[in-house]
């Protein structure tokens, strides 16, 4: 026999001995719905073996408390009931074991199952009539349409556990939508029976299952209920206490909760205990599913040890992983602000040989993980834009704009899917509202991307659509927009005329982000001086100066110069106007075929020398996986030229990795121009 039968029986031993005998008392275990009136719906033929079946989940809670009775008068027995005044004492040190008071109480086993046998069958018709039949939240969501329909049964007849009514409650809202969900909600929150539920919660918090209780809080929290509310903040207490109780599947919806809570003193009580909890049970999760919930619930500010436990435990379960987990995984991980190369790498390459189908939303969600995680993958960044690029007439242009806004933040340019998005967007321009031309513009100027032949027809398509909302936007988009159009050397009138007003700039001066506000005016007073624009050549734009460069010197390629030209015939770290700063200036012939020491170039004409700019680039001023200059070094590199200079862009990672003698050699092929050096060459055979 089991333990819980074993008690019962020990308890009613004591009963035998300690009550009187002719007195009947009828105990009601849960003492939760109604203290005063017991039914009783116990079999007369086998009370003991079927006591814990008809109980079902209270059983575990029967002798939790002990329950003391006091008798009134002689006691009234009026069809199987028996009205009693009731004790409760919490936390005996025997929980298990009932305490009566001899002087009120002493009855024999015996009369006791003859006193059930004789009013079982009043008691049964009576039971059927007036107790409430169980029902479960997934009963009452198939029954009802409304979060009201769900009150409404629970007015009339409430049953245990009452958390079965919110998370069927839940469980419809989830079907509405959002219109309708906000209607619902506040019949809901004026529905008489709804302050009535939410007591019941909170008395049985600390009764029900702990997988009800979680449940339940999961459903009043999506539902909308004010999470500083005393029914919130009771549960959340009962939850700390019980936290000892969870399982697997309890861990994952707690997750789930903490997930979608706002911080506050409970809640953050609460996820400390979870990840003590988590650190203590991580080995024994079995689903990746569950996994995955609670890496994203513990925190950006985890202990670095947990997050590491959490890792080692996901690539212990990689070979588990599905497609849709190693999507997941993207986003658990920024979750949790934790950069696992090898665990993003093996996603990666899963996702990417499973990328047909995949859901747009998941493909941002995965960029904007990676962006938060600074994780770079160009095949991955590939597939994703060939498979948009494979699909792209079944998406709508603004999701395929996001998603060229998540490349253009990794400097990312897929040519294929920008060539696409180019011809739609001059085609279809009435999609496009002003912050989505913005965007666009962002993007291409960024990336410093041209279409052939088309692209002037889309910068014109771009103008004439800003143009047509030149009242609607503000200083600050419209600054943007025409530094954009600057950087790609193209000048549309009318938007820089508006831009040019005193009330704009004064207002893009006072508001905003002032000193990026004030380092795009100098970019476009600098473009409209120098390039070659119909307007505004004398323009006297007064403007805040821009805050010093900081020079930042190249010791290896100043070493490898000395050793070619020699010292005295390059310049370091030279300032030009405009706010101009290069690396090296060199000063030759107009052939590139003799350098010209400083101290000669005042008795050479200018028609004679020809300056040259080195220009030390990193890799980040470069288009990801590429050489294609960005927007703002292809400007500076045109603006270098109309200023007379030849410019040579030296790479920093490449002559890093050369040898002095190869990056002497590198940097000769790069100053002096071919004719040059095949003319050397010759001479030098010809000496030999």
């Amino acid at each position: 026999m089991s333990n819980r039968a074993g008690s019962f029986l020990w308890n009613l031993r004591q009963l035998s001995t300690l009550v009187p005998t002719g007195r009947t008392v009828r105990l009601y275990p849960l003492a939760f719905c109604r203290p005063n009136v017991a039914y009783s719906n116990w079999n007369r033929r086998n009370l003991l073996n079927t006591f814990g079946n008809k109980m079902h989940s209270s059983t575990r809670y029967l002798f939790r408390d002990a329950l003391i009775f006091k008798s009134e008068g002689d006691g009234c027995q009026t069809k199987g009931i028996n009205t009693a005044t009731v004790f409760t004492v919490d936390k005996l040190l025997c929980p298990r074991r009932l305490s009566f008071d001899s002087k009120h109480f002493l009855v024999s086993v015996n009369e006791l199952k003859k006193s059930f046998h004789q009013e079982a069958s009043d008691e049964d018709v009576l039971t059927k009539r007036r107790k409430p039949a169980l029902i479960s939240s997934t009963k009452l969501s198939q029954e009802c349409n409304s979060l009201s329909d769900v009150l409404d049964i629970f007015s009339k007849a409430p049953t245990f556990p009452s958390s079965n009514y919110f998370s069927a409650m839940w469980t419809i809202a989830k079907r509405m939508s959002e219109d309708q969900k906000r209607f619902e909600k506040q019949l809901m929150f004026n529905h008489p029976a709804f302050n009535q539920l939410c007591e019941h919660v909170m008395r049985e918090a600390k009764i029900m299952y702990f997988g009800d209780l979680l449940f339940s809080l999961h459903a009043i929290v999506k539902l909308g209920i004010p999470q500083n509310t005393l029914l919130v903040q009771t549960l959340l207490r009962v939850v700390q206490e019980r936290i000892n109780e969870c399982d697997e599947k309890c861990l994952s919806v707690l997750s789930t909760i903490l997930n979608t809570m706002e911080p506050c003193k409970n809640v953050d009580v609460l996820l400390a205990g979870l990840r003590m909890l988590v650190d203590e049970q991580v080995c024994k999760i079995k689903h990746v599913f569950t996994l995955q919930t609670v890496m994203r619930s513990i925190g950006k500010d985890a202990p670095i040890g947990l997050k590491r436990k959490l890792e080692m435990k996901a690539l212990k379960e990689l070979d588990q992983f599905s497609v849709l987990n190693c999507q997941h995984m993207f986003a658990v991980l920024a979750a949790m602000n934790h950069r696992s190369i090898i665990l993003l790498n093996e996603c990666s390459k899963r996702v990417t040989s499973n990328i047909h189908g995949c859901p747009f939303k998941i493909l941002i969600n995965i960029l904007q993980s990676c962006r938060d995680l600074q994780y770079i993958n160009i095949d991955l960044f590939k597939g994703i834009a060939d498979y948009v690029a494979t699909t792209f007439d079944i998406w709508k242009l603004k999701k395929v704009l996001f998603l060229l806004i998540l490349f253009e933040n990794f400097g990312f340019r897929p040519v294929g899917l920008m060539d696409l998005f180019i011809k739609k967007a001059a085609d279809e321009p009435g999609f496009l509202n002003v912050k989505s031309l913005v965007g666009i513009l962002n993007v291409y100027s960024s990336l410093n991307h041209f279409y052939k032949c088309q692209t002037h027809e889309f910068l014109e398509v771009m103008a004439s659509a800003l143009t047509g909302s030149l009242h609607h936007i503000s200083s600050e988009n419209l600054l943007n927009a025409v530094c954009s159009f600057c950087w790609m050397n193209y000048f549309p009138l009318a938007l820089i005329n508006q831009l040019l007003q005193k009330d704009i700039i004064d207002d893009l001066l006072t508001s905003g982000d002032v000193e990026r506000n004030v380092h795009r005016l100098h970019v476009v007073a600098t473009c409209l001086k120098l390039d070659d624009a119909p307007c505004h050549k004398d323009l006297d734009l007064v403007l805040p100066q821009l805050p010093p460069m900081t020079f930042c010197p190249q010791p290896k390629v100043a070493a490898v110069l000395s050793d070619l030209l020699g010292e005295g015939c390059f310049s370091q770290s030279v300032q030009l106007p405009h706010n101009y700063f290069i690396d090296f200036e060199i000063r030759m012939d107009a052939n590139r075929s003799q350098v010209l020491p400083f101290s000669d170039v005042d008795v050479v004409t200018s028609t004679d020398i020809q300056r040259v700019a080195v220009l030390c680039v990193p890799k980040s001023a470069y288009c990801l996986d590429s050489t294609h200059p960005k927007g703002y070094l292809a400007m500076k590199m045109r603006h270098l030229k109309i200023m007379g200079f030849h410019v040579i862009l030296v790479n920093n990672w490449e002559v890093e990795k050369l040898e002095m003698k190869d990056a002497v050699a590198f940097l000769k092929t790069k100053i002096y121009s071919p004719k040059a050096l095949s003319s050397a060459d010759i001479h030098l055979q010809s000496t030999c």
